[in-house]
């Protein structure tokens, strides 16, 4: 009984639970066959999962699997479903007593069924006019039963036709939702148009349907599909665009099609009509075409351009800035913030007045933060508006908490709107303020800097401060480092180590790493260890047992709260998905604690979870960092916990939640943990860059464990060779200044 997959049928009694956003389901059915482990007093068992709405009476074949719920017993997990016609009088009069049109009971429902007996369900799917041939049945009744039945079986037949080609119930809800009757023409048409269409339907998945479908691996939308699907998967290593004879190649071994010229006439085709573009002077520095989506093609020009004019825009700032004289307004300023200004820092807040552009960077205890705070000061001094933003909510808070002062994501400094999918403020609505300082600038992608360009005035100044050493952005583009190297900006990179002390060695090896040499590893400060262990799997144990019990008892902190381990991989023992795992059992592992198993990932009451993309409407944002406190498995919804804030994700949004006892180096740009503890071994070696070590140990605030190989950790510090990333914003901006 307990096999893998399954099929049973059965006609709902009853629907307990019905969500409409995302089709989850719970019914209680009346199989047709005997599953006495499974089945209630009533003769019911319980069918849970993702469907289209189902009425009481309808026959349902289902396709998926018996799970032991640890509250309500044996269920049986729809993953696809086939309606059938009710097979019997009562079935019929049950399905249409359900609820489909209001105002039809049984006593109705039995009108119908004496009056065209077993034809009544061929009647309704045929000729549903005939309804009206029953005189003691309401003409108003009988039209919205027309209505009802006809929507009801474009559903049917949408869901049917879907799964049939393998599609589960959610997915196929999904589309249909998107579609509507339009659905299966649209698919047939067209089935990779899903991938650009509707959400969380990737390249991968239409393929499946299509080659479901019959469709060969090279029909012409096969291959318009893959061209961008290759040049998406590009933009997610972090280029803007693809040399035309590398996306050619990459676009060959993705749909194993060995036919370039094929391949090369579906490119042209996409040149000619728009839906990629050309362009030769990036790729001149390379001696190849270009080949760019329109969105990365049209906001890196876009950039430069925006960049051009603001550099060369004088500002209220700038005319104020002539008459200052600066050595005494520095030391004022100075004083009365009781700090002291290296020459270097005086720069760039003169610089951050007197160039429309500027950079401030700088590794940890360079005094990044103290210059911000003076450029702040200096504005309020002369009485001009400035903005503080950062592209990450987490950033963005410790932005706010460092300077006293407000900041906001920049996202939310710009408007976005979910609705409209785009910001209130741009080039038609610019924001009102004489300065914008950009906080964690290493992280901006290149279509968010063409964003908070255009909502930027021609007169308004531009303060980009980050780490240009830390890992770049996860998007495409390398923005902070071809502002630097375009010569747009006026760049000061403080190198003058202010924050440590004699038994620190945070600060300290993270500029040993920076500069090539390895880190301190002799255990004798008070803030940096390394435990030596070559064995992963005895690495990962080690890991669970630094987290659980040995950092707790050294520093009485909690684990869940106060310690953030950081791997460079996903995949092995000692990478992200392993170790989240094993922490999980180990710290959140109570059998008694409730829980929810949604596409083999499993979330418990108290689990550690990191939303991943910016969602306004539940006000989270990517990198926030929360705890599970409840689940309600009634109405289908985890609650959790973000920084005081209670958010509510129901079933379907769980692909925004990952847990986050351990995430990816990248995921942990912008923010800052007491504790980091990472892994490094030498089956990493992939990912053994010196930007990735130096990015991880700077997110620690008090303390750093590292765990693995010394000569993982020297791989690490040796190799900075940075992966080139294909992006025309530097010679567009070298062509200009």
């Amino acid at each position: 009984m307990f096999n893998n997959q399954e099929t049973i049928t059965g006609t709902v009694e009853r629907v307990t639970y019905y969500n409409p956003d995302n089709g989850y389901s719970v019914l209680k059915i009346r199989p047709e066959g005997k599953y006495p482990n499974a089945t209630a007093r009533d003769g019911t068992l319980a069918v849970v999962g993702s469907m289209p709405q189902i009425g009481v009476g309808e026959r349902i074949q289902f396709g998926g699997a018996w799970i032991q719920d640890a509250r309500f017993g044996t269920q049986f997990r729809a993953e696809k479903i086939t309606p059938l016609m009710p097979n019997t009088d009562e079935g019929i009069i049950a399905f249409l007593s359900s609820g489909i049109v209001k105002g039809i009971g049984q006593k109705t429902a039995a009108k119908i069924v004496n009056h065209f007996g077993s034809e009544t369900i061929t009647v309704l799917d045929n000729d549903p006019e005939r309804l009206y041939e029953i005189k003691t049945l309401k003409k108003e009744i009988a039209r919205d039963l027309i209505y009802a039945w006809k929507a009801n079986q474009t559903v049917r037949s949408a869901m049917i036709f879907l799964q049939g080609y393998g599609v589960t119930s959610k997915m196929a809800n999904r589309i249909y939702q998107h579609y509507g009757g339009e659905t299966i023409n649209k698919v047939k048409d067209d089935p990779y148009a899903l991938a650009d269409e509707v959400f969380g339907i990737g390249f991968i998945r239409a393929d499946e349907i299509a080659r479901a479908m019959g469709l060969p691996d090279d029909d012409p939308n096969r291959i318009r599909a893959g061209l961008q699907y290759a040049l998406s998967q590009l933009s997610r290593e972090g280029h803007t665009y693809a040399p035309r004879t590398e996306l050619i190649a990459k676009t060959s071994e993705l749909l194993r099609v060995d036919n370039a010229a094929r391949i090369e006439a579906a490119l042209s085709q996409q040149l000619f009509t728009g839906d990629l573009i050309n362009d030769e002077k990036p790729g001149a520095a390379i001696s190849k075409d270009a080949i760019y989506l329109p969105v990365y093609y049209h906001a890196e020009r876009g950039a430069a351009r925006l960049i051009t004019e603001l550099a060369h825009e004088q500002s209220e700032i700038q005319k104020q800035a002539e008459a200052i004289k600066w050595k005494k307004f520095l030391a004022e300023l100075a004083a009365d913030q009781q700090v002291e200004l290296t020459e270097q820092q005086q720069g760039a807040v003169n610089a951050a007045l007197t160039h429309k552009i500027s950079v401030l960077t700088g590794g940890p205890g360079t005094g990044k933060t103290t210059t911000l705070k003076m450029v702040i000061h200096a504005l309020e001094a002369l009485h001009f508006k400035y903005a503080l933003a950062s592209p990450t909510g987490r950033a963005a808070k410790r932005l706010s908490e460092t300077t006293e002062q407000p900041a906001k994501t920049i996202h939310r400094l710009l408007g976005y709107s979910p609705s409209e999918g785009g910001f209130h403020h741009d080039e038609a609505a610019p924001l009102e303020i004489d300065m914008l300082i950009v906080d964690e600038s290493s992280m901006i992608d290149l279509l968010l800097f063409h964003d908070l360009l255009k909502a930027l005035k021609p007169e308004t100044h531009l303060m980009l401060v980050g780490d240009v050493d830390q890992l770049p952005s996860v998007g495409a583009g390398n923005v902070l480092r071809d502002v630097i190297d375009s010569g747009a900006a006026h760049v000061t990179r403080l190198d003058v180590i202010f924050r440590q002390s004699e038994d620190s060695h945070i600060v300290v090896n993270a500029h040993r790493i920076n500069h090539g040499d390895p880190p301190y590893m002799d255990n004798r400060s008070s803030d940096f260890f390394f435990f030596s262990e070559e064995d992963p799997t005895a690495a990962a144990e080690l890991i669970v047992d630094i987290v659980k019990n040995r950092l707790p008892s050294k520093f009485g902190i909690d684990p869940m709260n106060d310690i953030q381990v950081i791997a460079p991989m996903y995949r092995g023992p000692v990478g992200v998905n392993a170790l989240n795992e094993a922490l999980q059992k180990s710290l959140n592992g109570a059998s008694h604690i409730a829980e929810k198993k949604i596409g083999g990932r499993l979330f418990r009451f108290g689990d550690k979870v990191m939303q991943t993309r910016n969602n306004y409407d539940k006000d989270v944002f990517n990198g926030d960092i929360g705890r599970i406190t409840g689940i309600d498995l009634d109405d289908g919804e985890f609650e959790v916990t973000v920084d005081g804030n209670y958010v509510y994700y129901d079933w379907s949004e769980s692909e925004e939640l990952i847990h986050a006892y351990c995430i990816s180096t990248h995921r942990s740009q912008g923010s800052e943990y007491p504790i980091v503890v990472m892994p490094l071994m030498t089956q990493h070696y992939m990912m053994l860059q010196r930007n990735l070590l130096y990015t991880a140990i700077t997110r620690a605030k008090k303390t750093v464990v590292l765990v693995g190989s010394r000569k993982a950790v020297y791989m690490a510090v040796n190799n900075n060779k940075v992966a080139q990333r294909y992006s025309g914003l530097l010679p567009r901006l070298k062509e200009r200044f």
